[in-house]
C-alpha cells in the first residue's frame, strides 16, 4: 500500500486522546512510506493526521470541495491539495488516488465516505481494503450493525468481512497489507442474489 485514504472528523472532541491517536495515524503512515490522501481540511481530527503526518516527512494529500475552500477551511501546507466542486468528485478521487480506506472517529461525513468505500467494494468499483480503527470502542454500535445486517440477510456472506477492524493501528495495517478482494456482486449469480 503506497496510499492510503484516511476518513476522519473535523472536529476536535473534548477527550484529547482521539486527536493524539488521529497524529499517530499519521507519523505513523509517514513513517511507513505510506501517502496521506484525506479531506484537505486544516481543522480536528483531519488537521492532526495532515501536520503529524507532514512533520514526519509524509505525502499528503488533500482533496476538498470548493464550498469547503470558501469557508477557510482548507490546509494550505499538504504536498497536493485538489480542489473539486462536489462531494462525490471528492470520494471519486479518494478511491483513484489511494490503495485502501482507513476510517478514523468522525460523524456524518466520515460514515458517508466509509459506506461508499464499503458498498463500492461490493459492486466492484474497486477491490481495496477498507478498514476501521475501532479507538475506545467508537464504532462498537456500527460493528455490532454491520453484523446484524449479516444476520438478518442484508449484508451476503461473501461480504461480511468486507469491514476489517482492530483497535490498533498496527493490526489494522497488517490485516489490512493481507486483504485479499471479495466476491462482487456481479460475480454472484442472479439465484444467489
Amino acid at each position: 500500500m503506497k496510499r492510503l485514504a484516511v476518513y476522519c472528523g473535523s472536529a476536535t472532541p473534548a477527550d484529547p486522546s482521539y486527536i493524539a491517536m488521529a497524529q499517530e495515524v499519521g507519523r505513523t503512515l509517514a513513517m511507513r512510506g505510506i501517502g496521506v490522501v484525506y479531506g484537505g481540511g486544516r481543522l480536528g481530527l483531519m488537521g492532526a493526521v495532515a501536520d503529524s503526518a507532514l512533520a514526519a516527512g509524509g505525502e499528503v494529500i488533500g482533496v476538498i470541495p470548493q464550498a469547503l475552500v470558501n469557508a477557510e477551511v482548507a490546509h494550505r501546507g499538504l504536498t497536493e491539495l485538489h480542489v473539486v466542486e462536489t462531494m462525490h468528485q471528492r470520494k471519486q478521487a479518494f478511491t483513484d488516488l489511494s490503495d485502501g480506506f482507513v476510517t478514523l472517529a468522525g460523524g456524518t461525513g466520515t460514515m458517508d465516505e466509509l459506506w461508499e468505500a464499503m458498498s463500492w467494494a461490493q459492486i466492484g468499483y474497486h477491490a481495496k481494503p477498507v478498514g476501521l480503527l475501532n479507538h475506545l470502542g467508537y464504532y462498537d454500535g456500527l460493528i455490532a450493525f454491520v453484523k446484524t445486517m449479516g444476520h438478518v440477510g442484508f449484508l451476503r456472506p461473501q461480504h461480511q468481512d468486507l469491514l476489517i477492524v482492530d483497535e490498533t493501528l498496527d493490526g489494522l495495517l497488517a490485516q489490512m497489507e493481507s486483504h485479499q478482494p471479495t466476491t462482487t456482486v456481479g460475480q454472484i449469480g442472479a439465484k444467489d442474489l
